[in-house]
């Protein structure tokens, strides 16, 4: 589906800040960059959306050659979400923010309704359609940023930083929602620092270091090796450290809240105690 070929990007007059990234996503993936600030992980999403061009290299996706797409032809297949929702929100309600895509796109009026009516309902907001964007939470607007990237009917969603400055319950919510997509066929791209949501929903995670992909594999390989996430500026999930600490009493360590909380179950009914 997207294909990166030993790119480079640097801007104008300085240094390189993606170095050589080679790297194929394939249909229907969930996958997480994390990586320090300024380790070039928005960069590299930046190039995926044509919106800054590589130096070197090439981009495909479905075969064709990014660098040759505008980022409007890119906006017909890929859906970027920003850290900050209130950066693309400007309309008067709800569902006019969610149809501006599909009606730049070309659709008729009555495919862009079909397909923010399906947005609206698949992001928990079709009661809101008619609520002033600026009013709602930040949970609410970010998953209204989300409704109108999925309302262009793209096949592949990038999210930045989609949990900042929201409480466990907006966290919970999308996180749910991240993995319903996926399940329905939506390639993920997630660029967190937040471990513990890449441990619930991602399943293969890229770690950048200084322009550089320094990891590519399963998130169960990232965490094993402690002394490496503290070189990469990551913290380990807190359900590892918890069952980290717990496993002399017999629990394997794991990076999953859901595998902690099954454990913990079972081995509290073991002892009789619950």
């Amino acid at each position: 589906m997207l294909e990166l070929q030993n790119v480079d990007f640097a801007y104008k007059n300085q240094s390189p800040v993606i170095h050589d990234i080679s790297l194929t996503v394939g249909p229907g993936e969930f996958l997480a960059i994390v990586g320090r600030n300024g380790s070039g992980k928005t960069t590299l999403t930046r190039l995926i959306m044509s919106l800054i061009k590589p130096t070197k290299g090439n981009i495909l996706f479905q075969g064709s050659i990014i660098p040759n797409c505008t980022p409007a032809k890119m906006a017909r297949h890929v859906g970027y979400v920003f850290q900050n929702p209130d950066r693309q929100i400007f309309h008067d309600t709800v569902a006019e923010e969610a149809s501006y895509g599909p009606r730049q796109l070309g659709y008729t009026p009555e495919q862009t309704a079909t397909f923010v009516n399906e947005a609206l309902a698949a992001t928990g907001l079709s009661q809101l359609a008619d609520a002033y964007p600026l009013s709602l939470s930040k949970g609410e607007k970010q998953r209204l940023t989300i409704a109108s990237a999925l309302a262009m009917q793209p096949k592949m969603l990038i999210l930045d930083e989609p949990t900042s400055g929201q409480d466990a319950r907006q966290r919970d919510q999308l996180l749910k929602l991240l993995i319903k997509l996926n399940q329905q066929g939506t390639t993920i791209l997630l660029v967190t620092h937040d471990m513990d949501l890449l441990s619930a929903c991602a399943q293969r995670a890229i770690v950048m270091a200084k322009g550089h992909k320094v990891f590519d594999g399963p998130v169960s390989e990232l965490f094993q090796d402690t002394l490496q996430l503290n070189n990469w500026g990551l913290i380990e999930p807190a359900a590892l450290k918890i069952s980290r600490e717990l496993a002399a009493f017999g629990l394997k360590q794991t990076a999953s809240i859901n595998e902690l909380s099954h454990d913990l179950v079972n081995m509290l009914r073991r002892n009789n105690y619950a």
